[in-house]
């Protein structure tokens, strides 16, 4: 697939008057998106968790988690997402589940994106079934 960038404004979501705008690599093949620890440290975000995660030459590695509002261009509103701390001086990625969020898929001819329907596969299943007793 054909990689591009998208411009993202990330916020603090506890001090929306700190943020920062960047063009981010969009990376479906990243769960999270990554942005260098420095600049999340910039706007007051904080870690929240700590995960081991496997990079993309194979490496294991822990890195912090932290949450923070996303704002991606040519989407509607923002939403708080996890956000990876990278080491500095790391590429800025848009990672999937921010575009799962967001509800867009990836237009590789294009190099854009592209809105998608939700699924939401258990309500057909829970509608039929008979109430408990």
């Amino acid at each position: 697939m054909g990689m591009f960038k998208v411009e993202v404004a990330l916020t603090n979501p506890k001090e929306t008057n700190r943020s920062f705008t960047g063009k981010f690599w969009v990376d479906t093949g990243a769960l999270y998106s990554f942005v260098p620890e420095d600049k999340l440290e910039a706007i007051g975000i904080v870690p929240l968790h700590h995960r081991d995660f496997i990079l993309a030459d194979g490496r294991r590695e822990g890195r912090l988690l932290g949450e923070a509002l996303f704002e991606v261009a040519g989407q509607e509103g923002q939403l708080t997402c996890q956000v990876i701390f990278a080491p500095k001086d790391s590429l800025f990625l848009l990672g999937a589940t921010e575009l799962e969020a967001f509800g867009v898929d990836v237009d590789p001819t294009t190099k854009a994106l592209k809105p998608r329907l939700a699924v939401i596969g258990g309500f057909i299943a829970s509608a039929t079934c008979a109430p408990l007793s």
